[in-house]
């Protein structure tokens, strides 16, 4: 099966999610469960809207637990990060997301809520779209991900799957923990590596926006880190295998 069409980045905000996200008043509806960090299930008002309802999930700073590896206070960064890679790439896993400094309990990240199926996740869903998690497996590969679980993969309208919880990404360390590694030897998609190079060629480039939005998110060497991971991914290679019990995250799903 194909992935995803690779969207051009102008349509993955057509419905001005990143605008509203920023900009919109937000109200809390109520704290969702299952999470490790504080999240909450929020509402986006905007008084120009059309009165339709727009959700979102906000995690606050101040609710995140330390961590020995990552700095305090920095995931909810690493959430708006990660969308913004995946906004560069085109490849519409991250949900808009951006971090918001005067949120109702604080700086934090405000992504979209993406209604799904929540009897799906990656092990219900790969079989039949192998593609697609390669794709995915690759991103998580250049974000860095040290917390790729099984229920972070969703299936949403029109079988589109979306992928979340990126907290754990961009450290300048290896950090690759993930359920996704039932390609392991298998050569990296041609055209998922030209989407890279792409990538790694902006990242090259110290006068590209893409620049200045990632600073504002991440440390300098947590951005030349994601430089290196691109350039070197963009060349011919394999997906890597397991090669400790830490490869894995725990829960799985």
């Amino acid at each position: 099966m194909p992935p995803q069409e690779r969207q051009e980045p102008g349509l993955l905000d057509d419905d001005g999610w990143h605008t509203l996200l920023a900009t919109a008043e937000i109200e809390v509806v109520g704290r969702l469960p299952y999470s490790s960090n504080h999240t909450f299930l929020v509402r986006c008002c905007d008084p120009d809207d059309d009165g339709t309802e727009r959700l979102a999930v906000y995690k606050p700073a101040a609710g995140e637990r330390p961590l020995y590896d990552f700095p305090d206070g920095t995931l909810y960064r690493r959430e708006a990060a990660a969308h913004v890679v995946d906004y560069a790439l085109g490849w519409g896993f991250v949900p808009a997301t951006v971090a918001r400094e005067d949120a109702p309990m604080g700086p934090g990240s405000l992504q979209r809520y993406v209604e799904h199926d929540p009897d799906q996740h990656y092990f219900t869903l790969v079989e039949a779209r192998v593609a697609v998690f390669q794709r995915l497996a690759l991103f998580d590969m250049v974000c860095n991900n040290a917390d790729r679980k099984g229920g972070h993969c969703l299936l949403g309208e029109g079988d589109h799957v979306w992928a979340i919880d990126h907290g754990l990404t961009f450290h300048v360390e290896p950090k690759l923990r993930t359920v996704i590694w039932d390609f392991a030897g298998e050569a990296l998609p041609a055209a998922d590596r030209e989407a890279v190079g792409g990538l790694a060629a902006r990242l090259d480039n110290g006068d590209d926006p893409l620049h200045e939005e990632l600073a504002g998110l991440l440390r300098p060497g947590e951005v030349e880190a994601l430089r290196r991971r691109a350039r070197a991914l963009a060349k011919p290679g394999d997906f890597p295998a397991p090669d400790s019990s830490w490869s894995f995250p725990w829960p799985l799903v």
